[in-house]
């Protein structure tokens, strides 16, 4: 063996050894009909099939969910009619804040919650919760060096109060200031990504149209009902604001193992999610752990050989 050929192969196990322990396993999703909404929201009936709205909402079929109109002391609400069942999902959300006053508010709030459909104090839905709430606060009460809009997170136990004189101060997991999220003339969205036992992250576009900026990402402390409603709503006092919802795009995230996907049937107890998902960044098992020393131990044998052949080649040269 040449010593450049030996080199070739020892060069190409190195190469197959490092994408096979540091590739990860593609994460793949399906889309959740169930838990999904675009234009034009209702059906034949003027309803919606998986959804249910209440309150001050209006529908216009062609634009938007309007959760509040700009008026003074209106709530309105959305909610999914069956629970959202995945292990691992994210949610991507377009929505709009905008109005005509320099003064407004009061702000909306995204919901994933073992309670559905109910007007309440906590912009536009109840106090005294279960599950996670992320609020998009849009007038500042009592939260001195903050800036407004102020986005946040809270996990409600079912007895906790939401600290409204404070914004929420007190019952917040995380969040970030969001100056310009309001009267945008490009859409603007949140995304939501959650891995059971693992994380939850929220990424934001509201400073230029397809950029994301991440407002936070918590660890497993943060515990989602294993079966909660997906749900929006919003509200106004005496400062105003309309709140829209232009479209929800929920899917079930999962990494692939050899004949284990699920699927999106939109039947089942699962509505969608006929298979548990497997938490992103996995490693497939024993199968994979066995290929990784394979590749170990071919990388080992040709860079012997490179070596044997790189000793040979320096041997002869020193005897001229």
């Amino acid at each position: 063996m040449s010593a450049s050929r030996a080199w070739l192969w020892a060069f190409a196990a190195l190469c197959c050894l490092c994408s096979l322990i540091f590739a990860e396993e593609e994460l793949k999703s399906i889309p959740l009909r169930t838990h999904s909404l675009q234009a034009p929201y209702l059906d034949s009936d003027m309803q919606s099939r998986w959804f249910d709205f209440g309150g001050d909402t209006i529908v216009r079929t062609d634009r938007y969910v309007r959760l509040t109109p700009e008026l003074t002391s209106r709530t309105g609400w959305l909610f999914s009619r069956v629970p959202l069942t995945a292990t691992n999902w994210e949610i991507e959300v377009e929505f709009k804040i905008s109005g005509t006053g320099t003064l407004y508010g009061d702000g909306m709030a995204m919901w994933l919650t073992k309670q559905r459909a109910q007007t309440g104090p906590v912009f536009g839905f109840m106090d005294k919760f279960e599950g996670l709430g992320i609020f998009i606060d849009t007038y500042k009460n009592n939260r001195p060096g903050v800036v407004f809009p102020y986005i946040m997170a809270m996990v409600g136990d079912g007895k906790t109060v939401y600290d409204k004189e404070n914004d929420g101060k007190s019952n917040e997991l995380a969040g970030c200031s969001a100056r310009g999220v309001r009267n945008q003339n490009f859409p603007t969205k949140l995304r939501l990504t959650y891995f059971q036992d693992k994380s939850l992250t929220l990424d934001l576009q509201y400073k230029s149209e397809d950029k994301w900026e991440n407002c936070f990402k918590l660890g497993p402390e943060v515990k989602i009902p294993s079966v909660a409603y997906l749900g929006f709503s919003a509200e106004t006092g005496e400062l105003v604001d309309d709140h829209d919802i232009i479209s929800v795009e929920t899917k079930n995230l999962y990494a692939p193992t050899a004949g284990n996907s699920p699927s999106d049937t939109g039947k089942g107890r699962n509505w969608g999610t006929s298979h548990k998902a497997k938490k992103a960044g996995g490693t497939g098992g024993w199968g994979w752990l066995f290929i990784k020393f394979c590749a170990f131990g071919f990388f080992l044998v040709g860079l012997y050989a490179g070596f044997v052949a790189w000793r040979n080649y320096s041997s002869g040269r020193s005897r001229f």
